[in-house]
């Protein structure tokens, strides 16, 4: 007899992780690496986060905690809020998650119903549309490129609408954006909230890149409209990947929703993340030089990847992604990555996994690691590219 597998676990592999399994794989048997496919920054936790987890692991039980994080951390978070952006977020609207995974999990099942649609444009982070396609929820897709800066627009959306119909239950925004670090200046974000506002969409504002940018200000969500779920993490600008601690700011009718499923789900986040994490905003001086080197790695792949002949870059205003289309090189951005890794050992991530119609002939390359390493893997590209 064979037993039934549920259709919501056939969802598409995140790719990146695919390649970054292949890029282990050859480093386990001896071969060189150089990491350029996957957005973790080469640096570990921040010397202040450290010790605290230290002295946590000395000095608590590290039990469960509050399904919404301890009480520290979410008002940490909410005076984060007023420093970075003037933004008066009271604390109990804050949401400590299990990373920003967490957070989309949580945010898209208390928000949307089976068979609503939710918008976002393409390319773009391949879990959103994922996770929602798992839940039964309609993930759509629009197609944006340069004219937009690959960012929803109103009209964007309208025109969407006029040719195809239907209608928008939720609408995912990043700024900046993974996989092309574009940004969305206050004027638009300010756009997109009010058309969502008055056209009874549920805004998602995917913040986790802020406070990675390249002369440019990031605005959040959360000052611009009541309704919208913002979500942010430690995992990039704060260094703490494998902490695996998110954030959430999330409007008074979602909260009880979102703690009885947080409740039921994870019953807590990891209580030594949280502990420490408290630390992180303490740690600016460290932080903002990982940021100066992402700047230092993003002027210099800005320089050698037109001289190696990926001229066609998406513009990088954040992040520490690069966006390159490389039609004139493939039609198959998956082979050309594997080819990619065997031959020069540089792991790239295939642009199908961001825009699975277009993404055949875009690569995404990730500038988090050490600066010695971005000039050696454009010294690999060109020969290579060039042979």
């Amino acid at each position: 007899m064979t037993l039934k597998v549920a259709r919501r676990g056939l969802i598409p592999p995140f790719i990146v992780m695919e390649v970054m399994r292949a890029a282990n794989a050859r480093a386990a048997a001896g071969g060189d690496v150089i990491h350029l496919e996957v957005g973790q920054p080469s640096t570990g936790a921040p010397a202040g986060v450290v010790a605290a987890a230290k002295a946590a692991l000395d000095a608590d039980v590290l039990g469960y905690t509050e399904a919404l994080g301890i009480p520290a951390l979410r008002a940490a978070i909410a005076q984060h809020h007023r420093d970075a952006y003037g933004s008066a977020v009271p604390a109990e609207r804050v949401v400590v998650t299990i990373g920003s995974s967490g957070a989309f999990l949580l945010s898209f099942l208390a928000a949307f119903e089976p068979g609503d649609r939710v918008a976002m444009t393409a390319p773009s982070y391949p879990a959103y549309r994922n996770i929602l396609s798992a839940l039964g929820i309609v993930p759509v897709e629009i197609p944006a490129g340069p004219e937009t800066r690959f960012q929803p627009t109103p009209r964007l959306l309208e025109d969407w609408l006029s040719r195809h119909g239907g209608r928008f239950d939720g609408l995912i925004v990043a700024s900046p954006a993974n996989p092309t670090g574009t940004m969305l200046d206050p004027a638009e974000l300010a756009a997109l909230a009010g058309w969502c506002e008055a056209t009874g969409v549920r805004l998602v504002s995917d913040e986790i890149y802020h406070g990675i940018t390249y002369g440019r200000t990031a605005t959040t969500a959360a000052a611009l409209s009541p309704s919208a779920i913002v979500i942010n993490s430690f995992s990039k600008y704060f260094s703490m990947t494998g902490w695996r601690l998110g954030w959430m700011i999330v409007p008074d009718d979602l909260l009880r929703p979102v703690e009885c499923l947080a409740q039921n789900l994870f019953i807590s986040p990891p209580a030594i993340s949280q502990r420490a994490a408290v630390a992180a905003f303490g740690c600016r001086a460290e932080l903002d030089a990982n940021v100066a080197r992402y700047a230092a790695n993003r002027a210099l792949l800005l320089e050698r990847l037109p001289q190696a002949g990926l001229d066609r870059l998406a513009p990088v205003d954040g992040a520490f992604y690069i966006y390159a289309d490389v039609a004139h090189l493939t039609n198959d951005s998956e082979d050309y990555c594997r080819r990619m890794l065997l031959e020069t050992g540089i792991a790239a991530t295939p642009g199908i996994d961001f825009d699975p119609e277009r993404g055949r002939r875009t690569l995404r390359f990730s500038f988090a690691g050490a600066t010695a390493d971005m000039a050696e893997a454009a010294d690999r590209l060109e020969r290579w590219i060039r042979r």
